[in-house]
């Protein structure tokens, strides 16, 4: 479980405290990038094993940015999962339809969490 990096794109303070905190929790290198140009120079530099990406980012979106990730051949096999507020019918879709292998709704459930991320980092294709 432990030893992986997550990079979390979020613009919310708050929304990154506490997915921080749970993913540091659980052992997990947490790389923190507050918009979706700087999240896609990050991933590109560190090459994390899984991101966390929010939707509604200030610039680029994040379906863009997600779209970015996964045409650069460096980044395509890292799985990318929507983690949004924003949850509205056919949102999921369209998380899915731009490149993401998922999709967390926000409130998060803290119980549930670090479950959740770790079956997306199982699932994760080989690098």
């Amino acid at each position: 479980m432990a030893n992986e990096k997550i990079l979390v794109i979020e613009d919310n303070p708050m929304n990154m405290l506490l997915v921080r905190d749970l993913l540091q929790f659980d052992g997990y290198t947490v790389l923190e990038a507050t918009d979706a140009e700087k999240g896609v120079q990050m991933a590109r530099e560190s090459l994390p094993d899984l991101i966390l990406m929010d939707i509604q980012l200030p610039g680029m979106d994040g379906l863009e940015a997600t779209r970015i990730i996964c045409q650069d051949p460096a980044l395509n096999t890292v799985p990318v999962v929507a983690l949004t507020s924003y949850a509205m019918k056919g949102d999921e879709e369209m998380a899915r339809e731009a490149g993401c292998a998922g999709y967390i709704a926000k409130p998060l459930d803290t119980r549930s969490f670090n479950d959740t991320v770790s079956g997306f980092l199982k699932s994760a294709r080989p690098k």
